[in-house]
């Protein structure tokens, strides 16, 4: 990325504002040697602004940059001496969004240990397989998943809440921490929503690049106020919180998502942007409005599709704020669609930030037409760096295959039609169960809608619509299946209308289309 567009961002954001030598000198020597981990940002930030607020919890607790960091390397000294972590070992966080969660994360990456990155909607069984497969030697957890943790190995040491904060009290007084003699990684666990969740090796930024990349598109400016609804062991939240510390934001947290307390402390935090993903977006809509619109001037989402007029009515209401980016835990970032974007077309990805190179390629890896659909192949500098089982993704020429099908329309702007092994061939048609979710959505009466495709002794696959209303509401399956025959051709029409009460969704948001295949047997 050139030196020039670095520059003028970092500048337009805010970033290179004058401050006291000596605390601008002791910023940049951060970054020189613990580099731009999420340890390094922790400390440049503290750094240049050791006495703002870093982190505000739903409980009250409030830490400082400076007091954020003391935590951590105390409890990082108390990880080496009390369980002897070293450089190199893993460290698994189950843990929900507070700042405990950044202490231990910050933590093993001061010691050069890899932080694992635990979905806290993982069953025991599952947990288990994942401590056994990511060699875990410690594991991080909150109180509520006690009974979860019982099944572990018993090589796996547990620390819960209580023995998190007496380690950080225990700590014994020692030499300031050295950089490590290996950069800690982030490993992050694949959603898992058609099979076991893959750990994947997520590599640590070298400069400027990606959050320049991010915040050109994205209208973030430093020392903004910031609320990270989006769980923090998924990509899309661990992203936000690597960029707010980057910026030297406050960070305000909540352990689960409340659409009335969210907004509630988007007015009472007075939050420049939120972090979310769509169906938080979706319940966000379901509640009264507030009397005065918090003050965003960015929501930024991720992590899945936004769903048919969810985008042009939620700018509606909070004003044309949204920003939505589309990528994945194996290519960081591919597109970003703005306001301007999605109110010309609500349902697109947008378009490359800079730096980004994307391209849509047919089966013998050739680039197709305009409007023509294919696979979703991206490169950027937040390539990971494959699963920790020895795996990796298709390449082509530098670019990473997404497993995604897509198209790029004449402006340029990509669309997702979604997964490739979510395409359905019914009697010799390919359709997209995307395209037929996004039109179902757009129901008054529907609250939320899921497309797959189920065995047919006929045609090969046909579709199945679940569909869950809003209270009160009624819906005929002859009706659903009229309006989609009105604007799609025969074969995109879903033979099977499910009402279901509501859609089973991991704890990222995504619907868990395994759990509808079980209505089919």
């Amino acid at each position: 990325m050139d030196l020039p567009f670095i520059v003028a961002t970092l500048t337009r954001r805010g970033l290179l504002t004058p401050g006291r030598p000596i605390r601008v000198a002791s910023q940049l020597n951060a970054l020189r040697r613990w580099g731009w981990s999420l340890a390094g940002e922790l400390r440049q930030a503290a750094a240049r602004d050791p006495g703002r607020t870093a982190v505000v919890d739903e409980d009250g607790a409030t830490l400082t940059y400076q007091e954020l960091l003391d935590r951590s390397e105390r409890l990082a000294r108390s990880l080496r001496a009390g369980l002897g972590v070293q450089s190199g070992d893993r460290i698994g966080l189950l843990c929900r969004n507070h700042h405990g969660l950044i202490e231990a994360i910050v933590a093993a990456m001061l010691l050069g240990a890899d932080a694992v990155l635990v979905n806290t909607g993982l069953s025991a069984a599952q947990l288990a397989t994942v401590a056994q497969e990511q060699q875990l030697r410690v594991l991080a957890h909150d109180a509520e998943f006690a009974e979860r943790v019982l099944a572990l190995p018993p090589e796996v040491h547990r620390v819960d809440e209580r023995g998190h904060e007496e380690l950080i009290a225990g700590a014994l007084p020692g030499d300031q921490l050295q950089p490590p003699d290996r950069d800690g990684r982030t490993i992050v666990l694949t959603s898992g929503t058609t099979g076991a969740p893959k750990g994947a090796r997520r590599p640590t930024p070298h400069g400027f690049g990606p959050l320049v990349s991010i915040i050109d598109r994205i209208p973030l400016h430093a020392r903004d106020t910031v609320l990270i609804a989006a769980p923090i062991f998924h990509t899309w939240g661990y992203a936000a919180l690597q960029v707010a510390f980057a910026l030297r934001a406050t960070v305000v947290l909540h352990r689960r998502f409340d659409p009335a307390a969210t907004l509630a402390a988007l007015t009472a935090h007075s939050c420049d942007a939120m972090f979310a993903v769509p169906v938080m977006l979706q319940r966000l809509m379901e509640v009264p409005p507030p009397d005065a619109r918090p003050p965003l001037k960015v929501v930024a989402v991720s992590g899945s599709a936004l769903p048919g007029g969810l985008a042009t009515a939620f700018m509606d209401r909070f004003g044309d704020v949204l920003y939505n980016l589309y990528g994945s835990t194996e290519v960081s970032w591919a597109s970003i669609a703005g306001p301007a974007d999605l109110r010309a077309a609500p349902t697109t990805a947008g378009r490359p930030p800079h730096g980004t190179r994307l391209e849509i390629l047919d089966a013998a890896d050739r680039p197709v037409p305009a409007g023509q659909v294919g696979r979703i192949f991206v490169g950027n500098e937040m390539l990971f760096e494959g699963y920790t089982s020895g795996t990796t993704r298709e390449s082509h020429d530098g670019l990473l295959d997404t497993g995604d099908l897509g198209r790029v329309d004449a402006d340029g702007r990509l669309f997702v039609d979604g997964r490739a092994d979510d395409m359905i061939v019914s009697g010799g048609e390919n359709v997209f169960p995307s395209e037929v979710e996004d039109l179902i959505a757009r129901l008054p009466q529907v609250r939320e809608v899921a497309v797959i495709g189920v065995p047919d002794p006929e045609y090969g696959q046909r579709l199945a619509a679940f569909l869950a209303l809003h209270p009160g509401e009624q819906l005929d399956p002859e009706a659903v299946r009229e309006y989609v025959r009105h604007y799609l051709a025969r074969f995109s029409v879903p033979r099977d209308v499910v009402f279901v009460k509501y859609l089973p969704r991991n704890a990222t948001g995504k619907v868990l289309g395994r759990e509808l295949r079980r209505y089919y047997g």
